[in-house]
């Protein structure tokens, strides 16, 4: 029985590519496989499935000769991933070349048309996979000085003017080039100083404050779609299912997000995703569905689970009056994997003879048994089976199955390497292409065929569409690096032209008149110009912010003069220039697991991150101390756990919502936090400046020792 390379978790950063074995392992040197050359290798033994063998070992980089049984015979050569048939005796002598150390596995079908593939997989990872966490967050953290402060304001602010602490709402009037105030009790030290006088400013992208919710797990405004395409609940600590957030539950939340600064939604991936699940995490321990928005399916649909058409006009219509704008997530580098239950409801790919009988009635209700996990469903299908024509096809993916071209390695080649294991689309080939054949029988469908078009052409088509019938007013671009800058270049042009066409017909909405923003991920960019901003991008995500600054700010905000410094002097004076900074991710960790919980920590982060140079982005839940969740044996699933709206509305997180409220509002008013020049103005207390035009800023952080 055939299996390609196992199909795992978008976001997961290894893999386990056996999954399936039924059998302990073993290492039987009467083995029907025999390895020579390069360094020397150990091999393991499993039968997964009757008239299956699979050998897997460690090898170093290097050339190996693979002998299957006695004798010898001349060498063939051997590409990982591809298929290699066998003599009915099952002999034979091949050459293999690896490039990069790891394990792979050599899994060998035996039957009318043995054959075998050789397959790279990581190492099995231990029993227990915990979150990574920092030292503990008592060292170095600066106490906050809760008493008058004499505060150098000259010549920000002029003699005799009063400024206004915004946190306090206390007021005092510039005398001889200073002011005397006191910080609240509750505000860790901090003043945000501004002009009695002082009106809120006009939106800019450069001072965005960017709430990215993960949909499905942000807010459940109704119950009725939790389970559309007859999805299913696990059963156990539900991991990787669908947890029933929607846009309606967005829409109820926008007054929440107003309330916290917010100028932008960053809406994850709404596309209808694939109906079923694929193995979650390296050892399989969960189903893993589309939740997230990254496995899509057909891309001219909404996911039934994120709501209806009517339903994202709302959202969108109500965020525009509330000054919110709207950033959808897209994808261009890869659709979603080949699940049983896809299989199943649009007819591609096939299973082995007589495999069907291991299935239940709907394919996607398959659950493992014995010594079986998640991934073990592989062991059914063929994926050499000639109706894999019938799926994206060979002139839309790679994916190193049936007669797919098989994708190189991402870190030699990028653009057309495969991330975990998912199909890359070729939006770098100038081949026309028709509809993939299961979207032409798909009968919900948007998609039409496009005349001449290729696949970049396709997916530009698809994705701006919805700026052209919703007045979008952005995109957050996923996996950057992974796709050519034409296909960026070409996106970001087609998705201007939709939104001036849309308001062209339907007027701007609530004045809104900023060009169509574009963000990418292009990992691990730091706050540096690169040839990304000649490829539509207006701003990257910076990080740099979560990994290096994030936690110093916390300890003590002054830590961060020279970040903000060099932030405001590379971005502020480049008009053409912008990052986005974060301090938690989908990807990558909560700071909340970083600081341990930590409220007075959560609290000092709010400072470093709202008032960074350039634009910021609030992960749902950095506000509210939200939890890191279950997690398996994929630790970025933990990241995404449901909003703790029970610890808001039971007034629990009151302290550190509170602050990070008074933060975001001042922010909100001022384009100068993000957008002015930085000036620091005193070391105690350390102070600074902001300028933007008119407006001016300072802010103050009274801190005492460190």
């Amino acid at each position: 029985m055939a299996r390609p390379r196992v199909l795992l978790p978008a976001l997961s950063l290894s893999t386990l590519l056996t999954a399936c074995a039924s059998q302990p392992r073993s290492s039987d040197p009467a083995s029907w496989v025999q390895i020579n050359g390069g360094a020397p290798v150990r091999l393991f033994f499993e039968t997964p499935q009757p008239g299956q063998r699979l050998a897997y070992g460690e090898f170093e980089p290097g050339e190996y000769r693979l002998r299957f049984g006695a004798g010898e015979a001349e060498a063939e050569p051997v590409r990982l991933y591809r298929k290699v048939d066998l003599e009915p005796d099952l002999h034979g002598d091949y050459i293999l070349q690896i490039e990069t150390a790891g394990v792979y596995q050599i899994l060998l079908n035996q039957g009318d048309e043995p054959h075998f593939r050789v397959i790279k997989r990581a190492a099995p990872k231990p029993a227990e996979v915990k979150n990574t966490t920092a030292q503990a967050t008592s060292t170095g953290v600066c106490a906050p000085a809760i008493e008058e402060q004499s505060i150098q304001v000259a010549p920000v602010f002029k003699e005799g003017e009063w400024v206004r602490d915004f946190y306090s709402g206390r007021r005092a009037q510039v005398i001889d080039g200073k002011i005397s105030l006191t910080p609240a009790a509750d505000s860790e030290g901090l003043m945000l100083l501004e002009a009695d006088t002082a009106t809120p400013q006009p939106f800019t992208w450069d001072n965005a404050t960017v709430y990215f919710a993960l949909t499905d797990r942000f807010a459940n405004g109704r119950t009725d779609n939790d389970h559309s395409y007859g999805r299913k609940a696990d059963g156990a600590e539900e991991i990787g299912t669908f947890h029933g957030g929607d846009f309606a539950g967005l829409t109820a939340k926008l007054d929440y997000l107003q309330s916290l600064g917010v100028n932008a939604l960053w809406v994850s991936p709404p596309f209808e995703q694939i109906h079923g699940w694929v193995g979650g995490g390296d050892r399989g321990d969960f189903p893993h569905y589309g939740y997230h928005g990254y496995y899509i399916l057909d891309f001219t649909r909404l996911d039934a689970n994120m709501g209806t058409e009517a339903e994202l006009k709302t959202l969108i219509e109500q965020a525009h009056k509330r000054g919110i704008r709207v950033l959808f997530d897209v994808v261009m580098n890869h659709p979603g994997y080949a699940t049983l239950q896809d299989m199943q409801d649009f007819g591609f790919g096939g299973l082995f003879d007589g495999f069907e009988q291991y299935l239940p009635p709907r394919w996607g209700d398959w659950k493992s048994s014995g010594n079986e996990n998640f991934h073990g469903y592989h062991a059914n299908i063929n994926y050499d089976h000639a109706k894999w024509a019938d799926w994206w096809g060979r002139d839309w993916v790679r994916a190193g199955i049936y007669d797919y071209d098989s994708p190189p390695n991402a870190g030699v080649d990028p653009i057309k390497g495969s991330l975990a294991f998912l199909p890359d689309f070729k939006t770098e080939s100038d081949q026309t292409v028709s509809l993939p054949a299961f979207l032409r029988s798909k009968a919900d469908t948007g998609a039409r065929d496009l005349p001449n078009a290729t696949v970049r052409d396709y997916l530009v088509s698809w994705l701006t569409k919805w700026v052209r019938d919703y007045g979008l007013d952005g995109f957050r671009v996923d996996t950057v690096k992974h796709v050519e800058p034409a296909s960026w270049l070409m996106l970001k042009r087609e998705a201007a032209a939709a939104l001036t066409q849309y308001r062209s017909q339907h007027g701007e909405s609530e004045g809104f008149s900023d060009p169509f923003w574009m963000v990418g991920e292009v990992f691990p960019h730091d706050v540096s110009k690169s040839a990304y901003f000649d490829a539509g991008f207006d701003a990257v995500i910076n990080f740099d912010f979560q990994r290096k600054h994030a936690r110093q700010g916390a300890d003590c905000l002054s830590n961060l003069e020279p970040v903000y410094n060099d932030y405001a002097e590379k971005l502020n004076k480049d008009p053409d220039f912008n990052v986005m900074s974060y301090i938690s991710s989908h990807d990558t960790q909560l700071f909340s697991t970083l600081a341990r919980q930590s409220p007075e920590l959560q609290k000092r982060v709010a400072a470093a991150l709202l008032l960074a140079p350039g634009a910021v982005q609030i992960y749902y839940g950095d506000e509210s101390l939200r939890r890191f969740g279950p997690t398996g044996s994929d630790p970025s699933q933990g990241t995404r756990s449901d909003m703790n709206w029970a610890d808001i509305d039971a007034g629990a997180v009151d302290a550190v919502l509170s602050h990070w409220r008074k933060l975001g509002q001042f922010r909100h008013r001022h384009a100068a936090i993000g957008a002015g020049q930085h000036q620091k103005l005193s070391e105690a207390p350390y102070a600074f400046a902001r300028t933007h035009g008119e407006d001016r800023v300072i802010i103050v952080s009274a801190e005492r020792g460190r």
